[in-house]
């Protein structure tokens, strides 16, 4: 978003809203006619606009000044009132019947002198403020130079250290030094956050020798500081770097001085601290050096993504730098603690100092900075004090940190400083969201009325966007969509947020809430007086507008993480925009009338709760404009009255109960997401109530749709016209197949066909779909979706022709009861090659379930190069029973290939060249031509299968397998050479009694380091591993006659053993056998049936054992849930690659029975 480049004062937008209040024309047209009345309001006008004036100047000496402060928050309080009660006004003449004059007439004159009063009042204090600017010197000024920085030099000290940036020093001075642009300028910009060392790096290659001989003649560096960049200005210090100065203020004359001087010649210019984006100016001012120079080269330093995005050249990248690491950091704050020449011993005070650097987060600006204020201070209390304050607190002038990161600030916007502040709510390291923040920004009323069309939503991203453009944001490591703060930025948002900004779990006692506090948040804890502090914190803050509760950076949640709070609250906290909390009552009176009365509500967010019931009074929160009720598992109606929410934007109810919805939902035309639907059986509550719904985005989830009667009923509902949605899952409930006899197969079919979407849709699910073909529309080449889902459509008897969708990567087909055959029609959709791409020419994976008739999948005839899924990278067969074959000959991507209870499958496997994963369970006599060298994790169950791998690696010994798990074999075998693959990291064997296991000790095997072993290697009474130096974790589970683990102390590199069924050694080990225990004893994790066997290394491991097994049980309930809710795949997906990354998926094939 194109932003002024330094914002106004943090209240500035806040007071314009007032003024877009004030001059609402419904509130005009009421005032009309009643001359005290708009005097009244024009006097509050004013004395906004008198106290706005001043805002910037104050806005700068508050640092320093604890009066101007104060006259700030004052102020502020006094706003946030003012908006309180114009809200008010505006929100019940929005919902008042009468016509307004009536209407104004008996609520400002007659009835509601109170409001009358509470308006003077707020002037009153507003004009008292106003005095006391006067006193307090406050002037007006322009929005710059609020910060004071001093510019840089391109001088280096000698105390400066240089720690981290080689890699960036390297590319730098490389592209600096090269003079492959064929004469054309190179301008190269390093971007980060304050503090991180730009201008730093910046000095290093200026001051470098080589870069020193090449440029010595035309070199120049210049600090444009955070002044707007003035061409003129910055060209005459440029002039005055290299050669004679240039005396004229004739923009021409100096730019011709410029380029006459750097006719020829190779230069280098640094521009420190660019702040413009007008792209105009940077383009005048490069005139100059385009015009007959060769060579030249332009460093900048930013902190702004768009700076470096614009002054970029085209051969050039953007240098983003990024924080530096734990020890890289440390010796940065070392450097500047210590005297390197210095031989006394610090070990005392190092301990301290490193606490301190894990503070700085990788920032080399708070590691040097808290490392000089150390600097010759022995005392470890001094070093303990700066531990543990904040940074923030450290003065002004023992710390730079702060100020050097409120330059930053000061040029945000007014409107982005308050969407920055407002995220001091969240703990640090917290993981934002940039759809929920933005939804809390737009309840909170931090978003500017968008133009050009925007939604507000869109306005919101657009803030986010710019925020992560100026550093404020950083991409998380955890998440692709996730982004962190800084902790020092967390700080300085801390800091402006002050008194109005508060985070209960972080306070001692609720004694240090002001009263001035508006916004209060709660995030899951230990703290069993946290709902005493919530309810007293309530009890004083009559004027609170957020309680929002925060869940843990990863979003796991449970019922007993949310704090209950008392519905009598609701009685006393009426201004609340935001409210995001877990209630006390579990019955049908929730919340009972209460929650109607807060008319300020904007976002109301009820997730995970057992609510049974929503009240219908909630009808009436004419603002709501988000309500989430997420996994509400009992909730099974929404209030009746839903209609009457015309300003609700955002409405999630995946994961209820509800059975059907409310009638008329299409008066909610400002819908932007919506998760459900529910198809009634009525016209009110039907398909075609989501025809007037337009603006829909994301997803939508379709439910029910056996009622929907005929095409006219679909077509209704305008699915083609919902443009911005990105994923659609239209559904049939399983139990209407009951009724399906009755149903006729081509209406079915038309239903569908009128439900088809737009054709840039990305993703698409049917779920029981009850006809027995397809429309044709979905598998037409003029559609981009990139996931296809079919699921559990029972009365088909054929796919559809899915080969020609150009952008299928994901593809996942499943319970297709009728299908016996994939034929060409599959691939091609009129069956021939006529004029027709090659097919599923852009598919990554795809999976087949439970297809129980499938028995033959035909064979695509065609050349190498022209046979069908040339991308597909994994290919997953499960439960299909009667298929024979056959599968495709030829996969060339083909990385992983999984195939599971396939009974009869009896064709060779696909030639794949470079695949590295293979999993085959169950009977199935699938054939290998050969093992393949390139395979890394390989998983196989059954007599078979299993004494084929092990006579294949007689022949060929796999040189990259890393992972090997077989399970359910019977015969008398053993590994080949009785030794097992050199690069095998991690080995599985599971219900193989009769394998014999490699115990050669003469044999080393210094990659094994995860051994797994289940019911299997009978003929094995004790084990002795020396055999395996680097193994690390060991699991032995039902073996009920091994008695011990040998006599020889197990490998030091042991991590854990774990001990399963094994009756006779697990005794032993608990009761610490003399025979065993001393092998066994410096291992760090033991256990015994998952009970923890103490030694001197365990205690520490205590808390972390307890804390896996919460995080394991907290993913396996949210796999369960999820896949019996039927929840996107996506979330699904996730959750169950968390098990599997845990190794619980090991433990749960395990559990299977014993059979082949």
């Amino acid at each position: 978003m194109t932003a002024s480049l330094v914002g106004g004062a943090f209240l500035s937008s806040f007071i314009g809203i007032l003024f877009n209040r004030l001059s609402d024309p419904a509130i005009i047209k009421m005032m009309r006619g009643k001359k005290v009345d708009q005097k009244l309001l024009q006097k509050l006008e004013n004395i906004l606009n008198v106290v706005e004036t001043v805002l910037n100047d104050a806005e700068k000496k508050q640092i320093t000044d604890p009066a101007v402060k104060r006259w700030l928050e004052n102020l502020q309080d006094a706003v946030y009132d003012a908006d309180d009660l114009l809200d008010e006004v505006a929100t019940k003449a929005s919902i008042q019947k009468d016509p307004p004059g009536n209407f104004l007439f008996r609520f400002l004159n007659l009835q509601d002198r109170e409001m009358v009063t509470r308006i003077e009042d707020i002037i009153a204090r507003l004009e008292d403020i106003a005095k006391h600017k006067d006193i307090l010197g406050l002037e007006n000024i322009a929005a710059k130079n609020m910060a004071g920085k001093l510019p840089s030099t391109s001088l280096v000290k000698k105390s400066d250290i240089f720690v981290g940036r080689d890699k960036e020093r390297d590319t730098i001075l490389k592209l600096l030094l090269d003079d492959g642009n064929d004469g054309e300028l190179s301008v190269i910009p390093i971007v980060g956050m304050g503090g991180i060392g730009k201008t730093t790096l910046a000095k290093v290659v200026y001051n470098d020798d080589k870069v020193h001989q090449k440029f010595r003649v035309f070199k120049a560096w210049v600090c444009v500081g955070e002044e707007e960049f003035d061409v003129l200005k910055v060209t005459k210090a440029v002039i005055e770097k290299i050669c004679s100065p240039c005396n004229s203020n004739d923009l021409d004359t100096v730019q011709n001085h410029l380029k006459n001087a750097l006719a020829g010649a190779n230069f280098l210019v640094v521009l420190d601290d660019l702040w413009s984006s007008n792209r105009e100016d940077w383009e005048c001012f490069l005139t100059p050096f385009e015009c007959g120079s060769e060579g030249g080269k332009i460093l900048v330093t930013t902190r702004l993504d768009t700076v470096a995005s614009m002054v970029k050249t085209k051969h050039n990248e953007s240098h983003n730098l990024s924080l530096l690491d734990e020890e890289q950091c440390w010796s940065v704050f070392a450097n500047r603690a210590w005297d390197p020449a210095e031989s006394r011993d610090h070990s005392a005070l190092e301990e301290i100092g490193r606490k301190i650097v894990e503070k700085c987060k990788g920032l080399p600006l708070a590691a040097q900075t808290v490392g000089g204020l150390l600097r010759g201070k022995d005392n470890e209390k001094e070093w303990n004090d700066v531990l543990n304050s904040e940074f923030w607190e450290l003065s002004e002038e023992d710390s730079g940190i702060l100020p050097a990161l409120r330059i930053s600030y000061y040029h945000l916007p007014s409107y982005l400083k308050r969407c920055f502040v407002y995220c001091s709510l969240y703990p640090k390291d917290f993981e934002f969201d940039r759809v929920e923040l933005t939804l809390l920004w737009m309840a909170e009323g931090l978003l500017l009325q968008p133009k050009s069309g925007n939604t507000l939503e869109e306005t919101g991203y657009e803030y986010f966007d710019d925020l992560i453009s100026r550093s404020f944001f950083q991409h998380s490591n955890s998440a692709k969509n996730s982004f962190v703060m800084h902790d020092l930025m967390h700080d300085l948002a801390t800091f402006y947020g002050g008194k109005f900004f508060s985070r209960i779990f972080e306070l001692k006692n609720t004694v240090k809430h002001d009263t001035k506090t508006r916004h209060l948040s709660c995030a899951p804890t230990n703290d069993e007086d946290l709902l005493m502090k919530i309810t007293e914190a309530c009890d004083r803050l009559k004027h609170a507008r957020t309680l929002l509760q925060i869940f843990d950076k990863y979003g796991l949640f449970s019922v007993g993480d949310r704090v209950a709070v008392s519905c009598d609250l609701l009685e006393q906290l009426k201004c609340l925009r935001v409210l995001s909390f877990n209630f006390c009552s579990d019955d049908e009176n929730l919340m009972r009338g209460s929650i109607g009365k807060l008319i300020h509500l904007r976002y109301l967010d009820l997730s995970c709760t057992s609510i049974v019931t929503l009240p219908d009074s909630l009808s009436c929160l004419y603002n709501l404009q988000t309500l989430k009720l997420r996994y509400c598992e009992k909730l099974k109606k929404l209030p009746s009255n839903m209609q009457h929410l015309v300003n609700l934007r955002y409405l999630d109810i995946d994961g209820t109960g509800l059975e059907e919805m409310p009638k008329k939902m299409s008066k909610l035309k400002d819908l932007q997401f919506l998760s459900h639907y529910i198809a009634g059986k009525h016209e009110e509550n039907g398909i075609g109530e989501l025809g007037e719904l337009a603006h829909l985005h994301w997803y939508l989830n379709i439910g029910k749709l056996e009622n929907v009667k005929n095409s006219g009923e679909a077509s209704n509902a305008r699915m083609d016209e919902k443009i911005h949605l990105n994923a659609l899952y239209l559904k049939w409930s399983w139990s209407s197949f009951e009724e399906s006899e009755d149903c006729d197969s081509q209406t079915e079919k038309d239903v569908l066909d009128k439900l088809r979407p737009h054709k840039d849709l990305k993703k698409l699910f049917i779920r029981c779909y009850r006809g027995t073909m397809f429309p044709d529309w979905i598998g037409q080449s003029s559609y981009h979706v990139t996931e296809l889902v079919l699921g559990g459509c029972r009365n088909c008897w054929v796919l559809p022709s899915l080969g020609q969708l150009p952008a299928l990567t994901r593809l996942e087909i499943s319970g297709f009861d009728m299908v016996k055959k994939i034929g060409c029609e599959f691939y091609k959709s009129d069956a021939t090659h006529r004029h027709q791409e090659k097919p599923f020419r852009s598919l990554k994976y795809v999976s087949f379930r439970d297809m129980g008739c499938w028995e033959e999948w035909e064979s695509f005839a065609c050349d190498d190069d022209d046979a069908p899924f040339p991308q597909l990278e994994k290919l997953v067969i499960k439960h299909c029973p009667k298929l024979r074959g056959d599968l495709p000959t030829f996969l060339p991507s083909l990385k992983s290939l999984v195939i599971e209870k396939c009974e009869e499958l009896a064709c060779d496997l696909p030639r794949a060249p470079i695949i590295s994963q293979l999993e085959i369970y169950g009977k199935q006599e699938a054939r290998m031509r050969d093992l393949p060298l390139s395979v890394q994790h390989l998983s196989i169950s059954g007599k078979q299968l299993v004494e084929y791998v092990f006579e294949a690696m007689t022949h060929t010994q796999p040189t990259s397998l890393s992972y090997l798990f077989i399970s359910k074999c019977s015969s008398a075998i053993s590994f080949p050479g009785d030794s097992l693959p050199p690069s095998l990291r991690n080995l599985s064997i599971i219900h193989c009694k009769n394998v014999e296991f490699p115990m050669q000790q003469q044999q080393q095997h210094h990659s094994l380091q995860t051994l797994f072993i289940d019911n299997s290697c009978g003929s094995l009474t004790s084990f002795a591993l020396p055999a395996f130096p680097k193994l690390k974790h060991l699991t032995i589970a039902r073996r009920e006659d091994l008695t011990s683990l040998g006599n020889i102390t197990l490998p030091a590199s042991l991590h854990s053993l774990q001990i399963f069924e094994c009756p006779l050694l697990g005794e032993g080990i608990e009761r610490k056998d003399p025979h065993i225990w001393p092998s066994i004893s410096h291992i760090p994790y033991i256990s015994v049936d998952r009970t923890l066997i103490h030694n001197d290394s365990t205690k520490i491991l205590k808390v972390l054992y307890v804390a896996i097994l919460f995080w394991l049980s907290t993913w396996t309930k949210r796999y369960t849930f999820l896949s019996q809710t039927g929840t996107s795949s996506w979330t699904t997906l996730r959750a169950r690659n968390k098990l599997e990354q845990s190794g619980l998926s090991t433990i749960w094939r395990a559990k299977e029975p014993e059979q082949e």
